[in-house]
């Protein structure tokens, strides 16, 4: 009977800590970059920028998330790293993601349509807080290209060229 007891008392102060979270934290794309090229997969180095807009701290301890680009799936990740949001606060996990040669050729077909100067992007997973289940998060937004300079080269100089 104690241990039952015992049970309850600590599903209700777990309840009543997750009850804390009137509203859903936030989730966006802080940073993107290109860290492993392969034949049938890429690796990327994506920065994620968690906000708490809550009275309590946000105890993560791991998540699942999924990139679209352009409204095409892109890159897929999961990560056990913990991290305690503050109050009111932000924090920035740095994260492992991938994505497939077939996903990549969809993007690549994309940009090479031209005319776009900003990437469509929509990221979905669920934050899994430590003693409490887990929270979904769902982000669209976009992310400016870089530049890409298409003026012509200067040649080199003579005797400079590569032999």
């Amino acid at each position: 009977m104690r241990a039952l007891i015992i049970v309850l008392v600590a599903l209700l102060a777990a309840c009543a800590n997750l009850a804390g979270l009137s509203q859903k934290p936030e989730a966006s794309l802080a940073g993107l970059k290109l860290t492993q090229l392969g034949l049938f997969e890429q690796r990327f180095s994506l920065q994620l920028r968690i906000q708490n807009p809550n009275d309590v701290d946000l105890p993560i301890d791991g998540l699942t998330f999924e990139v679209e680009l352009n409204g095409q799936p892109f890159l897929k990740g999961v990560s056990d790293k913990t991290v305690r949001v503050p109050r009111f606060g932000e924090a920035v996990l740095e994260l492992t993601a991938t994505s497939t040669l077939g996903n990549a050729l969809k993007q690549l077909r994309e940009l090479q349509k031209g005319g776009r100067d900003r990437v469509d992007y929509r990221i979905v997973g669920r934050f899994s807080l430590t003693g409490l289940g887990s929270i979904p998060f769902e982000r669209r937004g976009d992310l400016q290209m870089p530049a890409v300079d298409s003026s012509p080269k200067k040649p080199l100089p003579p005797g400079s060229e590569r032999t």
